[in-house]
Order: structure tokens, then C-alpha cells, then sequence
């Protein structure tokens, strides 16, 4: 029994060291100057000097940190908002076309969202939202509410009805049973969709490309891509404009890593 936990605490480190390597490389490197790294390319924190980050800053990162910050954030809030008002009545009400109307949302993830880029392109263009936030916020909200609706709703089906019942002999009517009962307790669901939903919309790439020409419009993927030459790459810049960009992805999924992973389970579907 000893030599098994031995085993599994060596499997642990060995994992750990592993899974770590990657991120203590990346703020290493970024810590060198372009001669130090050609030197010495896989030592760890030989150099130090905060010079990359000073320039990847003054080469306006900052701007499309910002730009990605405010897409992020307002399209998980409508998400979020949307996403729980469907699933309330898809999950606690009877009526005709219920089933129907969760099958379509269910449809919605099976659509290749890249096979949508032209016609959501021309669209743009026709309203005249091209080259703004607004032209990747609308995608964002709408390619992500099928997985959010199928999440909250999964998890609201298994908060007991007798709850609501109870609220609703002392009076209470859906508005306040939905602001006041579901909601808070479905916020384990909650913070897993706006993770999931964070990262994805934190990392995007396709959509912004198409969508935004202006540099001060671009969100942080794009920003990225302007750190690497046609025929140079300044790597320790690349790395600490890496390091920058993964700070809100490690911080929301530090503070929410709990609740997803209860959100993930409580929210699963009965056999």
C-alpha cells in the first residue's frame, strides 16, 4: 500500500514537472534579450531584463489587450444572460414545442461555425459594422449560446421542483422564483459556461481576422501576429507578449476551476 502511493506521488511530480515545463520556459525566455536567447536558448532564468515587455507594451499590446477584455466580458455577460433566460422555461415549463426548440439549439453545435465566415462577412459589410467589436461580438454571443443553453439547462432539469412549488404558494411568481431560486443556484453552471466561453472567445482567431483590418480594433490574437516577422521572429518578445496574454485566462480559471468542475458534474445528463 506504501510503495502504491509512493508510485502515484512519483507519477504526480513527474506529471507536474510536465504539465510546468512549458509555462516556466515561456517566462523564462521572455526574461532574455534576442542575444542571450541565440546563446543559451533552453536555460532557465540565466538573464533577466523586463526590456521585451517594455516594447511589446509600446508596440500597442496594451490597445488590443484592452479590445479583447471588452469582447470577452460583454459577450459572456449576454451569453450568460440569454443562455439562462432560454433554459429557465426549456428546463421547468411544459409547453408543445419545448422538446423542438431544445433540439434546435442542440443543432447549433453540431454547425461548423467557420463554414458561416462569408456569409457573416457580407453581412457586415452591409450593415456597416465592419472593422468594429460589434462585427465579432454578434458571432461570438451566437456561436455560443447552443453549448450554454445545453449546459444550464441540463443543470436546472435537476434543482427539485419542490423548491419552486414552495415560492410559489407564498406567492412568489416566475420572475422573482427565476432571479431569487434558479439563479443562484445554478451559478456552478454558470461560472463553468463563462470559463468555457471565455477562453474560447479570448482565444479566437478566425473570426476577428476576417472581420477587423484596423490595428486599433485588433483583439490580442491578432496583436500577436504583428511580433512575428516575414523573415525574423524576436522570440523573447513573442514570449512575454504570450505571458501578457495568458494572465486573464489563468486568473478566471484559478478563481472558477471549483465551481466548473461542479458545474461539469451536477450539470450532467440523468441516464
Amino acid at each position: 500500500m506504501v510503495m502504491k502511493k509512493v508510485g502515484l506521488y512519483i507519477l504526480a511530480i513527474v506529471f507536474l514537472i510536465y504539465a510546468a515545463y512549458p509555462i516556466v520556459y515561456l517566462i523564462s525566455t521572455s526574461l532574455k534579450s534576442q542575444p542571450a536567447f541565440f546563446e543559451s536558448p533552453f536555460s532557465l532564468f540565466t538573464h533577466f531584463t523586463l526590456d521585451n515587455y517594455v516594447a511589446v507594451i509600446q508596440q500597442g499590446l496594451l490597445v488590443n489587450f484592452l479590445n479583447s477584455i471588452i469582447v470577452s466580458v460583454i459577450s459572456v455577460f449576454v451569453v450568460m444572460l440569454i443562455a439562462s433566460l432560454a433554459s429557465y422555461p426549456l428546463s421547468r415549463m411544459k409547453f408543445k414545442l419545448n422538446r423542438a426548440v431544445f433540439l434546435l439549439f442542440i443543432v447549433g453545435m453540431m454547425l461548423p461555425v467557420h463554414a458561416t465566415l462569408i456569409p457573416i462577412f457580407r453581412f457586415s459589410n452591409s450593415i456597416g459594422i465592419y472593422d468594429s467589436l460589434v462585427a465579432i461580438i454578434g458571432p461570438y454571443i451566437a456561436f455560443a449560446l447552443p453549448i450554454s443553453i445545453f449546459i444550464l439547462t441540463q443543470f436546472m432539469s435537476e434543482i427539485p421542483k419542490s423548491l419552486e412549488e414552495s415560492a410559489m404558494m407564498d406567492g412568489a411568481n416566475k420572475l422573482k422564483i427565476f432571479f431569487h431560486i434558479i439563479l443562484p443556484m445554478t451559478r456552478p453552471a454558470l461560472m463553468t459556461v463563462f470559463i468555457y466561453n471565455f477562453i474560447h472567445i479570448w482565444n479566437e482567431f478566425i473570426f476577428a481576422l476576417v472581420l477587423i483590418s484596423n490595428n486599433e480594433n485588433m483583439t490580442l490574437p491578432l496583436g500577436l501576429r504583428n511580433f512575428f516577422g516575414e523573415y525574423s521572429t524576436n522570440v523573447p518578445a513573442v514570449m512575454a507578449a504570450i505571458s501578457l496574454a495568458s494572465i486573464p485566462m489563468l486568473l478566471a480559471y484559478i478563481f472558477t476551476q471549483e465551481k466548473v468542475t461542479k458545474g461539469l458534474t451536477d450539470g450532467a445528463v440523468k441516464g
